[in-house]
């Protein structure tokens, strides 16, 4: 398949979450979503173990019933004291871009289903303790799969975005797919051709705020 000509600093900085710019009518090839998939494998994975699986939904109702849990659990966070614009309501500055990010947020919320390939990176935990002292080996077991899939997805034309508000119906999405119940969800990534070529690096907080070198 041909890959846009994006050199990798320009690939990491202007890979967003694409949400009004989603082609919801364009077909996505399997076959690209399995090349995507190919690079993703190649991420790190805790003691080599590998123990993740990525369930790819093209099925309309299936995709239908996940868009359905995932507008609900959007309308749930939306009314929560933990939507990120009520947090950010005092910084008038944040909450400018907050808005903007919750008006794309909710518009991909009310077509969920209607977007052609719907993925869900997920790991299989089995029997482990699922503790504190587990849990960066076994999401840093998938989560960098998922970027990686992401990243592979852009330099395709396709587009993405980092969505886990479907967790809030794990179990429910889990049998709708016959997932055993070992196997944990990590992320879902709603998969489309995007339109326009206007991404650009996001607007972060200066490195200068953030960074500690030698002590905090």
């Amino acid at each position: 398949m041909t890959t846009l000509e994006l050199g990798p600093d320009e690939l990491l900085t202007t890979t967003r979450s694409v949400r009004k710019r989603l082609d919801l009518d364009r077909p996505v090839p399997l076959e690209l979503v399995k090349e995507c998939l190919e690079i993703a494998l190649q991420s790190p994975s805790a003691s080599n173990a590998q123990n993740w699986h990525f369930v790819v939904v093209t099925d309309a109702d299936q995709r239908a019933a996940i868009g359905d849990y995932y507008r609900r659990a959007w309308q749930a966070y939306v009314e929560s004291k933990y939507y990120a614009g009520n947090l950010f309501a005092d910084d008038q500055a944040r909450a400018r871009v907050q808005t903007r990010v919750g008006d794309s947020a909710s518009y991909l919320a009310e077509r969920m289903g209607q977007v052609p390939v719907l993925v869900i990176p997920c790991i299989d935990a089995g029997k482990a303790d699922l503790g504190t002292a587990n849990q960066a080996g076994m999401w840093g077991s998938i989560l960098p799969a998922a970027w990686s899939y992401m990243l592979a997805a852009r330099a395709r034309g396709l587009g993405s975005a980092w969505t886990t508000l479907h967790l809030n119906y794990e179990r429910e999405i889990r049998e709708l797919l016959g997932m055993p119940d070992t196997v944990h969800q990590g992320v879902l990534l709603p998969t489309a051709y995007f339109t326009g070529e206007t991404f650009r690096p996001a607007p972060r907080q200066p490195l200068e705020q953030i960074l500690h070198v030698d002590r905090w």
